[in-house]
């Protein structure tokens, strides 16, 4: 059981910050394989994959947990506070591709599951590895990756099995401690993917074809031009996302933004940020050179040999 709580989180939450686009037509997939940073037209039905959808300049403007539902129809999961302009924006490149984007929030509702209880409700046919899928009943059933030991899915549609209820909090705290960060409002357009570590969870294919922001991803990756990486932190203070991080060492100028925070039962925070790699080392404080300090914590995967 992990120190930050009375006991391992577990039960059921909706996730009522997460809505659900469709993508529906024999064009679904190649469409949004040319929009976002993941491979689309080698998914599919057993498998769920992390997407970035990107500005022209490389940043990141929504983030998704995607999935097919056969050839015809792909379901992305992203934040609720980015769903309208996300849904507008890639509306607009569709031209005259065989393919209609909707909102499918309230048709398909969204359920974070977690831990034992929901492991036992959930019986031997929950998909057994990170990123599977499968089919239950009118309902989908994701796996993410466990997170501070305990093991997630997402549930969604109708029917879902009865267990007991997960507090919200609990669920962003495991969200937080993934080191997985999902883009909001508050951070949309903030990040390249690298600066979130989105391409070392599986969320950015460099084989693909172009996508808006593909040169400057790649220009990233292989140029050496990267100089910001997410961290996990944790704190005695409250945080949130789109907060700055501060140096003592350079105070008048920000040296990262928090990209996901949250409160564990036991009352500390996690925080998801990313970071100047040149001040990663030192001590970093929320909102100012003198607000409330970050201590360094494990992410659950390594980063690379620069950060």
């Amino acid at each position: 059981m992990n120190s930050d709580f009375r006991e391992a989180p577990q039960g059921a939450t909706r996730l009522a910050d997460w809505g659900v686009i469709r993508a529906h037509g024999e064009d679904a997939r190649s469409f949004l394989h040319g929009q976002l940073t993941q491979d689309l037209i080698h998914l599919d039905d057993s498998s769920a994959r992390l997407a970035g959808y990107c500005s022209p300049k490389g940043r990141l403007l929504a983030s998704f947990v995607l999935w097919q539902r056969g050839p015809a129809e792909v379901l992305l999961a992203c934040s609720a506070d980015l769903l309208a302009p996300t849904l507008k924006r890639l509306s607009m490149f569709v031209l005259r591709a065989k393919c209609r984007l909707s909102d499918a929030s309230s048709e398909l509702p969204l359920f974070g599951l977690a831990g034992a209880a929901a492991r036992a409700a959930l019986g031997a046919e929950s998909p057994a590895v990170a990123w599977g899928r499968v089919r239950r009943g009118e309902a989908d059933l994701l796996r993410l990756p466990d997170a501070a030991g305990v093991a997630r899915w997402i549930w969604a549609g109708p029917g879902l099995p009865a267990m007991p209820a997960l507090a919200p909090e609990d669920w962003a705290w495991l969200e937080v401690r993934s080191g997985i960060a999902r883009i909001v409002a508050a951070t949309a357009d903030r990040f390249v993917p690298q600066m979130v570590n989105l391409e070392l969870v599986g969320g950015v294919n460099f084989q693909k074809g172009c996508y808006p922001g593909q040169e400057v991803v790649a220009r990233s990756q292989y140029r050496g031009t990267l100089k910001r990486r997410a961290f996990l932190f944790e704190s005695e203070a409250e945080a949130a996302p789109g907060q700055d991080l501060f140096a003592a060492s350079d105070p008048e100028q920000p040296a990262g933004l928090v990209a996901g925070a949250a409160r564990s039962s036991g009352g500390r925070w996690s925080v998801l940020a990313e970071a100047k790699l040149a001040l990663a080392a030192e001590i970093l404080h929320v909102g100012s050179a003198d607000g409330p300090a970050l201590a360094a914590a494990a992410l659950p995967y390594a980063l690379p040999a620069e950060a």
